[in-house]
């Protein structure tokens, strides 16, 4: 059964013609490219070429961009840099929403007596712009506030918070893991201090990344040892990986239109026929603010991972927004940040699809799910007085 894979913000596919740029260099073009050697030399011309599609496709200048080993990395990296190039300043500032990659990392600095706020969203998704001024002191070393939620991929307004935060003479840092392919970006316009991309996010290998340091932005190593990318992160360079997420960075330029076309097309046809045919369901993020791949949506009275099991059955894969935590089922942290009903919390389900996605697999969902939550309402305590059945037409 082949699947139908609609889970595309954990990772994706490695589109075929990043797969045909990447194998000559497990081949024929192993040479390590910091080499006095010709053979190793070669391949250095090959990762500017790969460094200035990744800067083209953000709008920014080639020596702006370091190569990373993941989305993480890079937000790691960012944080810790600010922190490290103003050790005075012991104040951050972070969304209730970030990604597990900034929100943990900011945990863990306040054990080590950093101070840490976190800004919360609406109903909707929104951030609480007003909190957010609120929040910046002369003490204030960094802001890192990611530019689409992962999941719920709501879009937050990061241009507008840059000028803010630089105002107040603040370093600003987003995650824009999700928002890179998906929505135009151009830096060059905006006040941005850093920027953290991730590869197999837009087709491209896992295992690779990249962080944007505008030009003139005071930075500190996170990873020291070599001369690797003019010595601002050390390693042996990943050379497949660097040429891989080039190429999928050159692919996601060509394909911006379709994702917000044709994909939209498809995300909005596949929340619009669920809801329709699933009663007590609904869709969690502003319905216009959103990456145009991504739907999340609530069916109250059932759990997500249950639902989860049973779309597994006809191959068809998507994620929850619950983790199993100490045995018992907790919502994620952004579905609870934006006050979702408990009834709902629970049974929420994030589809993100991609350029590879079909009509017929959108049908194919909208044919075997609302069976499915009728199943489960049917044999849930919650719902058995509540729920109406599903429609199937």
């Amino acid at each position: 059964m082949k699947p139908v894979y609609v889970d595309n913000n954990a990772t994706t596919q490695v589109a075929p013609e990043v797969m045909e740029a990447i194998l000559p260099y497990f081949r024929e073009l192993y040479g390590n490219p910091s080499s006095m050697h010709s053979f190793g030399g070669q391949v250095g011309p090959r990762l500017r070429t790969a460094r200035a599609q990744v800067a083209a496709l953000l709008g920014a200048e080639p020596d702006e961009i370091i190569f990373t080993g993941c989305g993480s990395e890079s937000d790691n990296t960012a944080i810790r840099s600010a922190l490290a190039c103003y050790p005075e300043k012991r104040h951050l500032v972070i969304s209730r929403v970030e990604h597990p990659a900034v929100r943990s990392l900011a945990a863990s600095l306040a054990k080590e007596g950093y101070r840490v706020s976190e800004i919360p969203v609406d109903s909707q998704g929104h951030l609480d712009m007003g909190k957010l001024r609120a929040s910046l002191t002369p003490d204030t070393a960094i802001v890192s506030i990611m530019w689409a939620n992962n999941e719920t991929g709501v879009i937050f307004p990061i241009e507008e918070i840059a000028e803010l935060v630089h105002r107040h003479g603040i370093l600003f840092h987003t995650d824009a893991v999700q928002a890179v392919g998906k929505i135009p970006l151009n830096l060059a316009r905006t006040k941005i201090d850093l920027l953290s991309l991730s590869g197999h996010k837009l087709h491209a290998p896992k295992g690779i990344g990249a962080l944007y340091i505008r030009r003139g932005t005071k930075f500190s190593p996170f990873l020291v040892g070599g001369h690797q990318e003019k010595g601002r992160r050390a390693g042996t360079e990943n050379v497949p990986g660097i040429i891989g997420l080039g190429r999928g960075c050159e692919l996601a330029a060509a394909n911006l239109e379709a994702e917000n076309t044709r994909v939209r097309a498809l995300r909005d046809r596949l929340e619009s026929e669920l809801l329709r045919r699933i009663p007590d369901a609904q869709v969690n993020g502003d319905p216009e603010q959103r990456l145009p791949n991504t739907s999340n949506i609530s069916f109250a009275y059932v759990e997500g991972e249950s639902i989860l099991l049973m779309l597994d059955e006809f191959g068809i894969c998507a994620s929850s927004g619950s983790a199993c935590t100490s045995g018992s089922l907790e919502p994620s942290h952004v579905i609870r940040a934006m006050g979702v009903p408990f009834t709902m919390a629970h049974g929420s389900i994030r589809f993100s699809l991609s350029v590879y996605n079909t009509e017929a697999e959108i049908d194919f969902i909208i044919d075997k799910l609302p069976p499915i939550i009728d199943r489960l309402r049917q044999l849930s305590p919650f719902s058995r007085d509540r729920a109406v059945p599903c429609s199937l037409a």
